[in-house]
């Protein structure tokens, strides 16, 4: 994006880079869905090994996170990247994370801010076209 290159281009291949964006993007989800689910069992956990072997496996998927959309920044600008992965990041925990794997209902105002946030990500997604 700068005209320069750094360390991690050399881990990003050089074709495909629209591929590489969205491989990056569902990573980026995927791992912050394992931190919720992952911190959301520390917080159940009835033992501190338990509580602690979660926070470990919470906060290694968060640094893989931050390194996926660091990735991510290589190829797409920041006010697209950060809003479209935190957007899809709520989402996802919200309905695969609290929903699917603990449960936990999805109230009609809850549903309604998904739809929001999946507007807001497509709107922004097309910023500049």
């Amino acid at each position: 994006m700068n005209g320069h290159r750094a360390w991690i281009d050399a881990w990003l291949p050089h074709t495909g880079q629209f591929v590489v964006a969205v491989g990056l993007t569902l990573a980026n989800l995927a791992f912050n869905i394992i931190a919720g689910a992952a911190f959301r069992f520390s917080a159940d956990s009835a033992t501190w090994e338990r509580f602690l072997f979660w926070q470990v496996i919470g906060n290694v998927a968060g640094f893989i996170t931050v390194i996926t959309l660091t990735a991510l920044l290589r190829l797409v600008p920041l006010s697209i990247a950060y809003p479209v992965t935190t957007g899809l990041a709520v989402i996802g925990v919200q309905v695969l994370a609290a929903a699917w794997l603990f449960h936990e209902p999805i109230t009609p105002r809850g549903w309604l801010g998904t739809f929001f946030i999946v507007a807001g990500i497509l709107i922004i997604g097309r910023k500049g076209r």
